[in-house]
């Protein structure tokens, strides 16, 4: 590979602020360096935030992003700088996640994608919420997300 291919990137590399909402951030892609090879690609971020969009209150949320690539991956940076720009962001746990599903999928036209939005208890209720773009492929090792349903103190 060459540095060409890079050569559009804009965020990597460099200090980058982190965008003000969802819909300034930029998400990058750069080739898939194995084109045809079908694997799996996993992003686990444990400590997501976004407010609740009626009381500005932070929500938090452990999530687990798997991917399986055709012709493009999600720079890595720019999925940090996405997920970051929530911070300030008020939404529904739903909106949230399904919209960071839609987002990547938009971007990178995998061959499939899901998203598991593991979202710490809000009125003492937590909210679980899954995205997929279709079925679970046969052919490739998927592992399980590995997230317990919430507990508490039970």
């Amino acid at each position: 590979m060459t540095e060409d291919i890079y050569s559009h990137l804009t965020q990597l590399g460099g200090e980058t602020k982190l965008p003000l909402s969802p819909d300034q951030a930029v998400l990058e892609r750069v080739p898939n360096p194995h084109p045809g090879t079908r694997y799996t690609v996993r992003f686990v971020t444990p400590e997501f935030t976004s407010l609740c969009p009626m009381t500005g209150q932070p929500d938090f949320a452990h999530l687990v992003i798997d991917y399986i690539p055709r012709d493009w991956l999600v720079e890595s940076k720019s999925l940090k700088l996405f997920l970051g720009s929530f911070r300030n962001h008020g939404d529904f746990h739903e909106a949230c996640t399904v919209g960071i599903g839609k987002r990547l999928a938009e971007t990178l036209d995998p061959e499939w994608l899901r998203i598991g939005g593991y979202w710490y208890p809000r009125g003492g209720i937590p909210i679980d919420v899954f995205f997929q773009t279709g079925p679970q492929p046969e052919g490739v090792w998927i592992p399980d997300q590995g997230v317990p349903p919430y507990r508490g103190r039970g």
